[in-house]
């Protein structure tokens, strides 16, 4: 109990608030209609410099405060935000979300806030990227810059970035709920240019995660990064265009999971199903996918770029089985969905800022891995594609249609991988993906960490992962016939 009065004493103090005024703008916003209220206290130091033909080209650092304020009536939400904590501001962001979710004034029972802590801690960093010196994170884009021109005299240009926040929030809620997280959360990312023959391609690679700044300096992670975006981009020099298409394509392990998560994964939140927009909405408990599929959301990985100890509701995250052998098992919640639709809570509410409300989004998104050796999908394969990497893509949640561009693949020709490719798409839907998987690797690998999903305008850090996987047909947008 000490420890949790201790912890909560810490958020309170770094807000500048006290558990009574927290109590009391409850009061404001937590009346008789109101079947749900919350405060999300937030701030956040956030840091980016980049560096691109030799020269740093900018730096930034800002630092922003505020506080959001919800409450919840039926289907219908208030929301309100102040970048000034005081009391006399969160009172009156508290009335404005009441107002909004169109609840009269009344008495409202508002319970003792109670603090406490998150059961773990799944990123421990004892000095924040922040607090590193900017040179020394100058030097690393120098010696990236180095690393990267010495790869091959083709490489013209070389960028790079680092970015990266500290950020500090505080929950309470109207069950009387109070719990606060530290999130720190770093990206480097790479980009090469190469050119011959009046030709110009780009390789990018990069990574990061909820660490240290010490993090990418060690097992030869930047190194690794810089040699990967040079690598790539001398590649693409010599790949022809792409095949068009319905033939059968194998997606790499790892960063390939962008695909499964934004053609699946944003289907299977549960706002698109409670509104019956989604092309999963009312198939719980029916295949939707090869039983060679296992798909899970799991938000309790040590470090990794989509975990959190508590979502921006203040739940505590966890491991959901969303497909199980094929058959569709739960949605992605957060605390209005799952009230709504009498279906468990999954910890899986979040907002980019306290501007924003909150909303069921993934954490760290995969397929488990299967049975069969990589090489031996390969060799399954008489004529196809092999997608190694993704660039950009679109989706559209209410059929699962989406269009892919593969920034690296090649094909394949008699059970081997043969030419690169550029240009080639990926264009079908989620649901039939799923069904058309025939071979699932034991290969499963996560991203990086350098994924940003973005939804309704908000964008938040999250991961993603695959095993080398096989699709029976997928059709393949290029240039060749």
């Amino acid at each position: 109990m000490a420890d949790d009065r201790q912890s909560e004493t810490f958020y309170l103090e770094r807000f500048g608030v006290t558990d009574r005024e927290v109590l009391a703008a409850m009061g404001r916003v937590k009346v008789r209609d109101v079947d749900y209220a919350d405060l999300y206290f937030e701030h956040t130091v956030a840091e980016s410099i980049s560096m691109e033909e030799s020269l740093v080209k900018r730096a930034s650092k800002s630092i922003s405060q505020g506080a959001g304020v919800r409450a919840t009536s039926g289907e219908k939400t208030g929301y309100a935000y102040s970048d000034e904590i005081t009391l006399k501001q969160l009172e009156q962001a508290a009335e404005t979300a009441r107002y909004i979710a169109r609840s009269p004034a009344g008495a409202g029972p508002v319970p003792a806030i109670r603090g406490s802590r998150p059961a773990r801690n799944l990123y421990p960093v004892a000095l924040p990227a922040t607090e590193v010196a900017t040179r020394e994170k100058v030097e690393l884009l120098q010696k990236i810059d180095v690393l990267g021109r010495a790869y091959d005299p083709r490489i013209k240009n070389v960028m790079a970035a680092f970015s990266t926040e500290y950020k500090i929030v505080l929950i309470a809620d109207s069950d009387g709920k109070l719990v606060g997280d530290v999130q720190p959360l770093s990206r480097l990312q790479v980009t090469c240019i190469a050119e011959e023959d009046g030709q110009r391609q780009m390789g990018t690679h990069g990574g990061g995660g909820r660490g240290a700044f010490s993090f990418f300096l060690e097992e030869g992670r930047w190194e690794r990064y810089t040699r990967e975006a040079a690598r790539q981009a001398i590649l693409n020099l010599k790949a022809v265009d792409a095949p068009a298409g319905p033939m059968t394509v194998v997606l790499g392990a790892g960063w390939p999971g962008i695909l499964l998560h934004e053609a699946i994964g944003h289907g299977l939140e549960a706002d698109f199903n409670r509104k019956k927009t989604s092309a999963f909405s009312g198939r719980i408990g029916r295949m939707v996918a090869s039983e060679l599929c296992t798909i899970v959301d799991d938000g309790t990985l040590e470090f990794r770029r989509g975990s959190l100890n508590v979502d921006d509701e203040g739940t505590p995250t966890g491991r959901t089985t969303l497909i199980e052998k094929g058959v569709l098992r739960g949605y992605i919640t957060d605390k209005l969905n799952a009230r709504l639709m009498g279906i468990p809570l999954t910890g899986n509410g979040r907002r980019e800022s306290f501007q924003c409300i909150p909303m069921p989004r993934m954490t760290n998104t995969f397929m488990l891995p299967g049975e069969s050796a990589p090489e031996d999908i390969i060799r399954s394969v008489r004529r196809g594609l092999y997608a190694v990497s993704f660039g950009g893509g679109q989706v559209d949640i209410t059929n699962g249609k989406f269009v892919f561009s593969a920034s690296e693949a090649y094909l394949i020709e008699d059970g081997r991988v043969t030419t690169p490719v550029k240009g080639a798409t990926l264009i079908g839907s989620g649901p039939d993906v799923l069904k058309k998987v025939s071979m699932v690797g034991n290969d499963m690998k996560l991203d990086e960490g350098i994924g940003t999903c973005g939804k309704d305008g908000q964008s938040v850090p999250v991961g993603v992962g695959l095993p080398t996987i096989k699709v029976d047909e997928i059709t393949v947008g290029g240039t060749q016939v």
